[in-house]
């Protein structure tokens, strides 16, 4: 065998038994999974540039080479109930490192009114869902990549006073809503992908990795490697709920960056849980037909709440919380979308802020779902008001390259699904640039039954809206 061809195998086994390292590893163990990727995309690219010297026709060829990595925070893993003191201690300080103060949020309510407005209420009586922190991810990453009316559009949109302030909050935002730490995920991940043949300014790329924790990769755009690539990466990151909708994406070789981010959540009930031996099978009454599905129930001292056109509860994860929300007779689910009393509910910090409520045992029945929905976003950014980055004429990308670009396409998908047990849901966005209230019944006891379309919003620590959606039918 020849020095070229042992230092082809070697590239290559290296790379097979990294990457099967890495797959041999349950979802739940991100971070080993995250590291192993990392360093799969370091050994190749060390190996590579050994052989450059020493095969004909210069350096081999490669899908994509990282060229910023951001470093994740360490979290100590949740040692289980059974565990010591100070054991779950170390857990708990650790869990607190990561929050940061509440008042970073200010200002947020803007967007998440008018974008949960703008993206859920066109369904045609379709299920619908859609992640405004994973949008507003996407679109602070966009800012830091414009400059000039472009950047300022997307600031006016988000509700920033500038690209300083929103570096700030996006990335405080990221920090307080990471947990991965064994007893729930809840992840926020970013990256962009980069043509190389095209130059870009590494200081963009850098901003990216330390306040938005965005890899950067570069590599022969519109290539069947660089767009499995790309598939990979948000599959890993997706859990794998979304491979339909993500086998359809891919970057042709006009395309000059594109941007992906990406949010996984994973928990349990820890309050306002379901007892699986009571689910049966009921029937709800969809926008469009009635049809059987599974009805779980459970009983139990809990809040009720209401508004003029509502009746609302809220079953709770380790620190975060699903809320569904019943419109009342005569109502839909997209008239809360345009009723303030309903949008103030949605983005609540805490529950327990609400006036309306009352402690009391409620009787719940709440259908098993699994809903999917993907939607192009470029109709419903313009509408907000971002509409110069979609102008080839007029988008301004020179904070990160100097070639002409704009933003030819913009894809979210989402995915939320409840049992029993608890919930998983995840959402990506890929964006591509080429060159008094009525009191209820005074009574101990209430029956809240989701047996026709409701709201339902999933929150991360603050009660910020990681996923929002509307289930139509079942």
């Amino acid at each position: 065998m020849s020095k070229p061809e042992k230092i082809y195998d070697g590239i290559t086994e290296v790379k097979d038994w990294l990457v099967e390292e890495a797959r041999s590893h349950r979802f739940s163990n991100r971070k080993r999974r995250r590291n192993l990727a990392v360093a799969a995309t370091a050994a190749c690219l060390a190996l590579a540039l050994i052989a450059s010297s020493l095969l004909p026709g210069g350096p081999m060829t490669m899908p994509a080479y990282a060229v910023a990595v951001p470093q994740y925070p360490e979290m100590v893993q949740y040692p289980g109930g059974e565990a010591s003191g100070l054991a779950l201690k170390k857990w708990r300080e650790s869990v607190n490192e990561q929050y940061r103060d509440v008042g970073y949020a200010d200002g947020l309510n803007g967007y998440f009114q008018s974008s949960i407005q703008q993206f859920l209420t066109e369904n045609d009586g379709e299920n619908t869902a859609f992640s405004p922190l994973n949008v507003y991810m996407a679109l602070a990453m966009l800012a830091e990549i414009t400059d000039g009316t472009t950047r300022q559009q997307i600031l006016d949109v988000l509700g920033s006073e500038g690209i300083e302030a929103l570096r700030q909050q996006a990335n405080d935002l990221w920090n307080d809503t990471y947990r991965d730490d064994g007893m729930m995920q809840r992840v926020l991940a970013s990256s962009i992908w980069l043509n190389e043949d095209i130059d870009f300014h590494q200081k963009a790329l850098d901003t990216l990795a330390e306040n938005y924790y965005a890899s950067s990769y570069q590599g022969k755009m519109g290539s069947e490697s660089l767009n499995q690539a790309l598939r990979d990466w948000l599959n890993e990151q997706t859990g794998g709920l979304l491979k339909n909708q993500i086998r359809g994406i891919s970057l042709n070789e006009d395309t000059a960056l594109a941007l992906a981010t990406t949010v996984y959540f994973k928990g349990k009930w820890t309050l306002g849980g379901f007892v699986e031996s009571r689910t049966d099978t009921g029937i709800f009454h969809g926008a469009q037909s009635d049809a059987e599905c599974d009805m779980m129930h459970d009983s139990g001292n809990m809040n009720y709440y209401w508004g003029d056109k509502f009746t609302a509860v809220a079953s709770g994860f380790e620190s975060s919380e699903m809320r569904f929300l019943l419109p009342d007779e005569g109502y839909t689910p997209e008239d809360l979308l345009f009723d303030s009393e309903a949008l103030a509910f949605l983005s609540l910090e805490r529950t327990n802020q609400w006036e309306n409520s009352k402690y009391m045992k409620v009787h719940r029945t709440v259908p098993k779902f699994d809903i999917e929905h993907q939607t192009k976003l470029q109709a419903g950014l313009q509408a907000l008001g971002i509409t110069e980055v979609f102008s080839e004429a007029d988008a301004d990308f020179s904070a990160v390259t100097d070639q002409p670009l704009f933003l030819s396409q913009a894809l979210h998908g989402v995915r939320v699904k409840i049992d029993e047990r608890g919930c998983e849901a995840t959402a990506y966005t890929v964006m591509r640039a080429d060159t008094a209230s009525a009191l209820p019944p005074e009574v101990e006891e209430i029956e809240f039954i989701l047996d026709r379309p409701f709201l339902f919003v999933i929150t991360n620590r603050v009660g910020l809206p990681l996923f929002v959606g509307i289930v139509n039918q079942l």
